[in-house]
């Protein structure tokens, strides 16, 4: 069982209360690396739901002015850094990443508290546009949105939330959160941090775990939910997409990757492959931005496996707790089914296993952990290119010119990240230009930032996180033309 300061109760939060669930069902947090059990949560449904939302509305009759906003907002940024050792551990162990990068998670989840603190004063201000129009002076006023759903997944509790819960605390809107049933202790620790410093109205926020599809669709149906943001699968954003239909009410969507990663045949080699590692491997390969199909140009092709076998067999694959640890567990059966399903079935259709595993070798009373893998001679007709695998595989497929890789590339129905590595400026960013997706970094492995917006195209969902676009997410545009001077 787990023991934190930040963990005096394993309940939901509504109205300023720590609550059970009203028929009294609990269910486990298991650590992914043992297997033991860590504590065990309320299992809400619709009924509380309702209340959080209620609660949300009261407190939206309430507003705060924009100077304690920001005070709120600063004062979560300087708990998460100074909790971040505690936060990041109780994040290793429902999580499974290593205590290390789970405290760095805790840190990137700061700088959005960070960025959007002055942004509450700043960007919320009413607006007077210069001179006259038809006679008027025109006022723009950026009122709250209302009362918002943040549904977030389990790969980053903290992060995820972070760059939803800051820029909503930003613009005055009320929420209600539901957690990932995989990792709602960090949520938790998270809400009692929030709960211990600062001065929230009653209902500012909430905290609503259990059945996700009660709870959904109670945030879905109510006329009081003005909008709901979703970080999951493309499945559960289309379905959201209906039911949003009939009160036409607002969304943001971060759905599913299948992130092309280029290596052109003037990149600097050692970069491009110290570039993957770091995109790759950051939560064993569970994360919705890093690569997914790596294209190498066939001039360069068996140097740059040759570079990246080197370093991925090196790799410590353990307990997230423990010294030297790399990569830790997957997070559970079904996850590692699913990478382990890929692997198998590129290597049935004609794929080179270069480092890792057999995959009947393959959890062989190794839990969870899954060795990193590197395949070589891969196609498009793989799974691994068809789907996002999610986890500690890499797939090498060699392509010929800049034509091809841009067409093999987008031949995807998600959007929402790309990597290139080539020295020729020029020449690759004219590749990225014509590839469609949200995100397109070049000659880095870097992921979204909380100073600028992240989001995808095509079945990778709608809006933006980070940045003024994201604060806009929560932002409803008044205009107010004054004839009366």
């Amino acid at each position: 069982m787990i023991h934190s300061p930040l963990l005096p109760h394993l309940a939901g939060y509504i109205n300023d209360r720590w609550i059970s669930a009203d028929a009294g069902k609990r269910q486990d947090v298991v650590n992914p690396a043992t297997g033991e059990k860590l504590a065990d949560v309320p299992v809400m449904g619709a009924a509380e739901t309702r209340r959080a939302i209620a609660s949300a509305k009261r407190a939206l009759a309430t507003p705060a002015d924009a100077a304690t906003r920001r005070r709120w907002l600063t004062a979560i940024r300087d708990a998460l850094l100074e909790q971040q050792q505690e936060i990041g551990r109780i994040l290793c162990l429902e999580h499974g990443k290593p205590w290390k990068e789970a405290q760095g998670e805790v840190q990137y989840a700061a700088s959005f508290f960070d960025y959007y603190a002055p942004l509450a004063e700043t960007a919320t201000a009413p607006e007077t546009l210069p001179g006259k129009v038809k006679d008027c002076i025109w006022t723009l006023y950026k009122r709250p949105v209302g009362v918002v759903g943040l549904i977030t997944p389990w790969n980053f509790p903290i992060a995820m939330i972070a760059k939803k819960i800051a820029p909503a605390l930003a613009a005055g809107c009320p929420s209600l959160i539901k957690p990932a049933p995989d990792t709602p202790l960090t949520m938790i620790a998270l809400f009692q941090i929030m709960a211990d410093r600062l001065d929230l109205p009653k209902g500012m926020v909430n905290l609503v775990m259990g059945d996700a599809a009660q709870i959904g669709g109670e945030l879905m149906h109510s006329p009081d939910v003005a909008m709901v943001s979703f970080t999951g699968s493309t499945a559960v954003g289309r379905l959201l997409m209906q039911q949003a239909s009939p009160r036409v009410k607002r969304l943001g969507l971060e759905l599913g990757g299948n992130a092309p990663f280029i290596v052109l045949d003037d990149a600097d080699l050692d970069a491009a492959a110290d570039g993957l590692m770091i995109n790759k491997f950051r939560g064993a390969g569970q994360t919705c931005v890093c690569a997914n199909r790596v294209y190498v140009q066939r001039g360069v092709y068996d140097a740059f496996a040759q570079k990246l076998v080197e370093r991925v067999s090196k790799l410590k694959v353990g307990d997230g707790m423990k010294d030297g640890t790399d990569i830790g567990p997957l997070i559970n059966a079904n996850g590692y089914a699913k990478v382990k399903g890929h692997l198998a079935d590129a290597l049935d259709k004609g794929a080179t296993l270069l480092t890792g595993k057999q995959p009947d070798a393959l959890n062989a009373g190794d839990g969870l952990f899954f060795t990193p893998a590197v395949i070589g001679n891969v196609d498009d007709t793989m799974q691994c290119c068809q789907e996002e695998t999610f986890g500690p595989l890499i797939p090498l497929i060699s392509f010929t010119d800049d034509d091809e890789v841009i067409r093999r590339a987008n031949d995807t129905e998600f959007g929402l990240a790309a990597y290139v590595f080539g020295k020729d400026r020029a020449r690759s960013h004219r590749i990225i230009a014509q590839l469609h997706f949200g995100h397109c970094a070049y000659n880095t492995g870097t992921g979204p930032a909380a100073i600028a917006p992240f989001g995808g195209m095509l079945s990778s969902g709608l809006g933006r996180e980070g940045g003024r676009e994201g604060l806009m997410e929560y932002i409803e545009v008044q205009t107010v033309p004054d004839g009366s001077h």
